[in-house]
């Protein structure tokens, strides 16, 4: 009985010390990346290219307090738009033959919302019980935290926070896409702070054997921004 009980507290410190180290890191990153200071922002603007395979395509992403988001990709003249007003998400893909907006999928609507920069996902994902220390790894030559999150069944992020600076470094997102497994490694560079938000210039993804790099080159802080900006159907 003595050595179970021993056992048994032996694991639950180790699980204690565990959830301690993670909420560490967490609190570190939030801090090193200036979120506390982000939220009280009321919109931002984002201007920026995609480059993939040669083309250069030009981006430009709205989100206003606390939920609204929309992306405008440009290719070719064609505009490929995602929009999520706070309540419901649409797209307009040209690429498809499409002309009119279409409700989106919840998955769709949860991964744009993703991309929302008002919100510490980090933080909500710890609160959620999503996230599990996964070890330390080398990335580009720096000790990093390893992070799993399991944001939903059949998507895992890996996030790799660097130990010295606190800041995200690069994710690894393996997904089922269409019964096959796929997997996206970014690498997020170039942080600066602008007007008030520190965030990474440059994104570089290696996906499926392709390579996609964003680049942001604007960023504008508390515009004027109507919520009609982001309803594609009225």
């Amino acid at each position: 009985m003595k050595k179970l009980f021993l056992a048994l507290t032996c694991l639950l410190a180790v699980s204690v010390v565990g959830a301690q180290s993670l909420d560490d890191i967490v609190k570190k990153y939030t801090a090193a990346n200036k979120l506390d200071k982000v939220k009280n922002l009321k919109t931002i603007k984002i201007t920026g290219n995609m480059s993939m395979m040669g083309m250069e395509m030009p981006v430009e992403v709205w989100m206003k307090n606390p939920d609204k988001v929309k992306s405008v990709v440009n290719f070719n003249g064609q505009l490929m738009v995602q929009a999520f007003d706070g309540t419901k998400g649409y797209t307009i893909n040209p690429m498809t033959g499409g002309t009119e907006p279409v409700e989106m999928s919840s998955q769709d609507v949860k991964s744009i919302q993703r991309n929302n920069m008002f919100s510490n996902y980090l933080e909500t994902y710890l609160k959620n019980g999503q996230l599990a220390l996964a070890g330390e790894e080398s990335v580009n030559g720096s000790p990093a935290h390893k992070i799993k999150a399991t944001v939903e069944p059949g998507m895992v992020i890996d996030l790799f926070i660097d130990k010295s600076s606190s800041l995200l470094v690069k994710t690894s997102v393996t997904m089922n896409a269409e019964g096959q497994t796929v997997v996206a490694d970014s690498y997020p560079t170039d942080y600066k702070d602008i007007n008030g938000l520190f965030l990474p210039m440059k994104t570089t993804t290696s996906v499926m054997g392709q390579e996609l790099v964003q680049t942001y080159t604007n960023v504008e802080v508390d515009i004027p921004m109507d919520d009609s900006v982001f309803q594609l159907k009225k």
